[in-house]
């Protein structure tokens, strides 16, 4: 197993340019990134984004919308713009498009609030603490799916503990961690850990026989409040577009995770699915 002196998952490359290393590599084509590198990249630019508008707002990043337009290729510099869509001192709207030699690649759509400490009244309501066990009390499974040798993101630059379930088939609960640094000489901040790792709640939730594909063309994350610490609860579940009791699927389907710190429930992910045969 990989350490936290691993590396990172991308380099620079240039003005404003990134590299994905090899621990950025996806289980299914040695050629291209994983979707939780990719979208924790786009979550700092989202970070990071200069807003001349309104430059002393403690900006909070309650939705991260990402799109996983096309492959993104492993070893070729790629560049990265963003761009705040909407200014504003309450709510704003950034963007940040990744591109392959000006093709588009993925991009991301955030919905920032202005964050504030306001106490409570006594009498709110808040729901039941469900988080689950915590890190130390989930098994760690190696990954021995999608094992072609080569070094990955899923293998190398993570490591997972389940707290039920595993690897498939169906339901599971997990703690995740990144290994390894986003860009180098910089911690990776709560958002951007939630984002590597909710990418993971289609593949750990699976419930499909081996000859099935269940591809998901994007990444939508809602945070209630800033992640705290290295670990990422998820508790997910796929479903694949079927009726009631039938296994008829239309070809589509969707993944949803419970998002977690473990100072408790932080969010929900939610994937699109696209299915097909292999």
């Amino acid at each position: 197993m990989t350490t936290s002196s691993g590396g990172s998952l991308f380099e620079p490359a240039g003005e404003g340019g990134w590299v994905p290393t090899e621990l950025a590599r996806g289980p299914w084509d040695p050629r291209a990134c994983h979707g939780g590198p990719v979208s924790a990249l786009l979550a700092r630019a989202v970070e990071q984004i200069d807003d001349e508008s309104a430059p002393e707002v403690d900006w909070h990043v309650a939705r991260l919308t990402v799109e996983l337009t096309r492959p993104v290729p492993v070893g070729r510099p790629l560049d990265l713009s963003s761009v705040v869509e909407r200014g504003g001192k309450r709510v704003s709207l950034v963007g940040a498009v990744l591109t392959d030699d000006g093709t588009e690649v993925a991009r991301v759509r955030a919905l920032r609030i202005r964050r504030d400490e306001i106490e409570l009244g006594d009498d709110t309501i808040l729901p039941a603490d469900d988080r689950p066990g915590p890190p130390e009390s989930g098994t760690v499974q190696p990954v021995v799916w999608a094992d072609e040798g080569h070094v990955a993101f899923h293998r190398d630059a993570c490591e997972h503990r389940f707290v039920d379930g595993g690897w498939g088939p169906g339901p599971a609960t997990v703690w995740i961690t990144l290994l390894t640094q986003v860009v180098p000489g910089e911690e990776p901040s709560g958002v951007q850990r939630v984002a590597a790792a909710a990418d993971f709640g289609n593949g750990v939730s699976a419930g499909l026989p081996q000859e099935f594909l269940f591809i998901n063309p994007d990444l939508t994350i809602h945070l209630q409040r800033p992640p705290a610490g290295r670990w990422v609860g998820l508790r997910a579940e796929s479903h694949y577009g079927t009726s009631g009791p039938s296994l008829v699927s239309c070809g589509t389907g969707m993944a949803e995770s419970a998002v977690y710190d473990e100072v408790g429930r932080v969010g929900r992910s939610v994937q699109s699915l696209l299915v097909a045969h292999r």
